[in-house]
């Protein structure tokens, strides 16, 4: 099936755009463990939907070049990075107890087989996209095993460990005056605005749950400090917010921002936790409804980096964020799935597209109008868009050792793919020849997916097929479905083996003012 989709409507938002689209085929193995809500295996299901519908056809599609240990300590601290490249399940409760209390590991953030590699994975495709944007190489970059917005600068939280959005935007700093970030997860990104709350280099924006819900942070007056004053703006929520209610506050101050910060780039986090449905959610957005606001963003013609985020029912995840790239690219998809991998998943209905529940509105007119006045004002009180005093700008990502290919050797060197790297039957993405021919050398990343680790990710695909909470009604497909699943080809490989004191210590070591020509 084609699938593709027919063009978007006339308008900006219809014009086409170059995407860069990051996924490495090892990503769902990842496993946080028996009943941990956070599941990567959703970015799997997200490219296998991708796949059927056609959308790779119109994407450069690139796996992303691991993070090294000095590229994550850009940002956080070298025992933190130190620490979550040596723990292991093995050793986490025999010599490390107090390094985990330290770095807030534990039943949020577990430690699980291939954590570390999780890490290199995941931040690695994020500033990938950051330099595909810097290099003029793309419009759109898509990361969906990104925006892992909570963890801070020496802990992990909110099941997040590396902070791959600040080390993202750090990229984009090299090139541009000015980034915005928008954060639309059910969950307010405390970690990225902690990071730049003094700075006036980046401002943050995030919708969010407030009140007795986690991280507990984002008040409506939480606005920034120092030369960051007024570059942080928070909007925070009730529950029940719909579709209408959500966009009347989203287009009016995203559009203030643009007028007022005037971005060189922007960063949306696509958190899909709040939609309607979700596990840990209590919004009531629907796929267009989220979706919306990604194609509101690509309407400005600015430099713009997708990331995933939350999101917990994961058969929702996977359409959302599967619609959401086919508006990256310029085409509306069809509601009716083709078949795939996981197609049972998706009953009974089999759609792309998931109806709003009938659950109250608590965000009265009054509450929304307030909010948008606040930030508006605020945003008022910037006289002008802040520029960077000429200094010596940090130099470009070299080329790495062919033994140890950091993330910073971009540009044309990441393995492309195309339709003969994806076997449908087990699910995998190959090295190209094209790629190994040209002298490009892509190691594979340290796979946690031993015998007893894929049958641990196997069993989960099963259970997530077939539970009461995930499917409450399941028809013969899904029975089908999981079959095939065990039918799969399983992968022999052998895995390899402090709180900031204040803002201003964080921003003031982590972003590089520079010159600019």
């Amino acid at each position: 099936m084609d699938g593709s989709g027919n063009s978007l409507l006339a308008g900006p938002e219809s014009h086409k755009k170059r995407v860069a689209y990051f996924y490495d085929s090892e990503v769902g193995n990842f496993y946080y463990g028996p009943g941990h809500p956070m599941k990567p295996h959703r970015i799997r299901m997200t490219h296998s939907l991708l796949m059927h519908y056609g959308v790779h056809q119109k994407m450069e599609m690139l796996k992303p070049i691991p993070a090294r240990y000095k590229d994550l300590c850009r940002f956080h601290e070298d025992d933190y990075v130190a620490f979550l490249k040596t723990v292991t399940p093995e050793t986490q409760n025999k010599k490390q107890l107090r390094a985990l209390k330290r770095f807030n590991l534990g039943e949020d953030c577990p430690v699980f087989d291939g954590l570390y590699s999780f890490c290199q994975t995941y931040a690695g495709g994020s500033v990938g996209g950051a330099v595909k944007l810097n290099h003029g190489h793309s419009d759109i970059a898509i990361n969906w095993s990104g925006g892992l917005h909570h963890a801070k600068k020496c802990e992990a939280s909110g099941f997040c460990y590396v902070n791959d959005i600040v080390l993202a935007i750090l990229e984009l700093l090299k090139y541009h005056a000015r980034v915005l970030y928008i954060d639309i997860d059910i969950h307010h990104g405390d970690g990225v605005e902690e990071a730049f709350y003094t700075t006036n280099r980046v401002m943050t924006v995030s919708f969010h749950k407030f009140g007795d819900y986690f991280p507990g942070t984002g008040d409506v007056r939480d606005v920034g400090h120092s030369e960051g004053k007024y570059y942080s703006l928070n909007a925070p929520l009730k529950d029940g917010i719909d579709d209408e209610s959500y966009q009347s506050l989203f287009k009016p101050i995203i559009t203030k921002v643009m007028e007022v910060f005037q971005p060189g780039a922007v960063v949306l986090q696509c958190g899909a936790d709040s939609l309607s449905g979700d596990r840990l959610g209590c919004f009531n957005l629907s796929v267009k409804g989220h979706a919306e606001c990604v194609r509101f963003m690509r309407s400005f013609d600015v430099p713009l980096l997708l990331l995933g985020g939350g999101g917990y029912t994961i058969r929702n995840v996977a359409r959302c964020w599967c619609y959401e790239t086919g508006i990256a690219v310029g085409v509306e998809l069809d509601d009716k799935l083709p078949y795939n991998d996981y197609y049972g998943y998706f009953g009974p209905d089999y759609t792309l597209h998931v109806a709003p529940s009938n659950m109250e509105n608590r965000n009265t007119k009054s509450d929304l109008e307030f909010t948008r006045k606040y930030l508006v004002e605020n945003l008022s009180r910037l006289q002008h868009a802040p520029s960077v005093p000429f200094q010596e700008r940090p130099p470009d990502t070299e080329i790495p050792e062919e033994e140890e290919l950091d993330m910073e050797a971009r540009g044309d060197r990441y393995h492309k793919w195309n339709m003969s790297d994806w076997d449908a039957e087990d699910n995998t993405i190959c090295h190209s020849q094209e790629a190994n021919a040209n002298g490009v050398n892509f190691p594979r990343m340290a796979s946690p997916t031993n015998q007893e680790q894929a049958n641990k990710v196997k069993q989960e695909e099963v259970t997530e097929a077939t539970s009461m909470d995930e499917d409450n009604e399941v028809d013969e497909n899904t029975t089908k479905v999981t079959e095939r699943h065990k039918e799969i080809k399983e992968e022999q490989a052998s895995p390899e083996q402090t709180s900031l004191s204040s803002f201003e210590s964080c921003s003031s070591q982590i972003y590089p003012k520079f010159s600019y020509t």
